[in-house]
């Protein structure tokens, strides 16, 4: 019998954002890693994922491979206090009445608000009864004193707690959880998985490019934690440097503000390369964006706050080299010191990208690393199996069973 496996969430899962893919993806390879995986270790029963989250913006619950079951919410960013106390009442009361009527094997918390959400609700028979694991998917300092306290209040009753970089491990273990912790780097979709050697001639192709143009990729979605007023700063320095490159630019845009801030990213850069100089998609689907990466030599990351970095892994699982600030936990997902800088040294930014530019054999070198990097570390199948077996060991410990 399938062993199920619910997991609560504050934002419906096809609001675009990390948390969300990051569920979305783990639930996916479940459903496919079920009945697979008795050689690796994991349980041959395989797992039936169920997903609580408030109700859907644009898809249906039967256009998911797994199990979808909405509550209604309010807004969760709501500024009025009032409205926040009911959204949290709400959601609290839909927890409590969906796990109940689910009756899982495990509960996995995947967002902060929802491990404190089912925090103040855990004490209930019904729902003490259940093992619970976390994932931490931003930083432990990102969060506030009082948040923190909550947090090791709850983490006391945890199965284990989620790590998605070492870096953020080692925050967490300075503030003395008492639960153990577990890292398990994060992934990317599926669109990801398989890599064609055809494409980067094809893309290029399509966009003009030749095999002898250097481009430099910069994507994600608008928001202050990607830092994107460095992008043009950036390349008007590698211009003035007389680096020779094309860029290869996608945002997403999400609100009506952001619209505005694409226009200044576009205009900023334009001025630096030429109309000629730019390549300029947005809004691109998971298969547009896997793509994309394949005419990109060199991906550039200009982040101030990242927990992870999952466009840096999409990169690399496109043989893409890739080159980023220090936040967070990108120095350890790039894990090449040459290939990191900051906001107050670009001209080490300036000196590692003009010596890719003009050396083939160092290009070549940094792209097979981090493809190398991506297959070693970060595919999908690896982080589902991690996924399994914590889960089999958490569950066989609860309930008493054999590992």
């Amino acid at each position: 019998m399938k062993k199920k496996i619910v997991y609560l969430m504050e934002y419906p899962i096809d609001l675009p954002g990390g948390g969300q893919m990051s569920t979305e993806t783990l639930c996916r390879g479940l459903v496919s890693l079920s009945g697979e995986g008795k050689e690796e270790g994991a349980d041959e029963a395989g797992y039936e994922p169920v997903v609580i989250c408030p109700s859907l913006l644009k898809k249906r619950p039967e256009d998911y491979p797994f199990k979808v079951v909405e509550y209604k919410a309010l807004e969760n960013r709501e500024d009025v206090l009032f409205k926040r106390l009911i959204n949290l009442f709400t959601r609290m009361l839909s927890f409590a009445r969906l796990i109940n009527r689910e009756k899982p094997e495990l509960i996995h918390v995947s967002m902060s608000e929802s491990l404190l959400t089912f925090g103040f609700i855990r004490w209930l028979p019904f729902l003490s009864r259940y093992p619970f694991v976390y994932t931490d998917r931003g930083l432990c300092y990102g969060y506030r004193s009082h948040t923190r306290f909550l947090m090791r209040r709850i983490l006391k009753h945890a199965g284990e707690m989620i790590c998605t970089t070492g870096f953020n491990r080692d925050l967490w273990l300075k503030e003395r959880p008492p639960v153990s912790i577990t890292v398990i780097p994060n992934t990317i979709g599926e669109a990801f998985s398989h890599y064609d050697p055809e494409k980067r001639e094809l893309m290029r192709k399509r966009f003009g490019l030749s095999e002898k143009d250097f481009v430099l990729g910069f994507a994600g979605r608008i928001s202050e934690e990607k830092d994107w007023d460095l992008a043009p700063v950036l390349v008007r320095a590698l211009k003035e440097a007389g680096v020779v490159f094309k860029v290869a630019l996608v945002l997403s845009v999400y609100e009506k503000k952001d619209a505005l801030i694409c226009e200044g990213i576009r205009k900023g850069i334009t001025e630096a390369v030429g109309e000629e100089g730019l390549i300029y998609m947005q809004d691109l689907s998971q298969s547009e964006i896997s793509d994309y990466y394949y005419m990109v030599d060199v991906f550039v990351m200009t982040s101030v706050f990242e927990s992870f970095g999952k466009a840096a892994v999409e990169a690399m699982s496109r043989r893409c080299a890739v080159v980023s600030t220090k936040a967070g936990g990108l120095r350890e997902v790039v894990a090449k010191e040459e290939n990191l800088y900051t906001k107050e040294t670009p001209e080490l930014f300036v000196n590692r990208i003009k010596r890719l530019s003009e050396d083939e054999e160092e290009l070549s070198s940094d792209r097979e690393f981090f493809y190398r990097r991506y297959l070693e570390n970060y595919t999908l199948r690896t982080h589902v199996k991690k996924h399994a077996l914590l889960y089999d060991r958490i569950i066989n410990a609860f309930y008493g069973r054999k590992g």
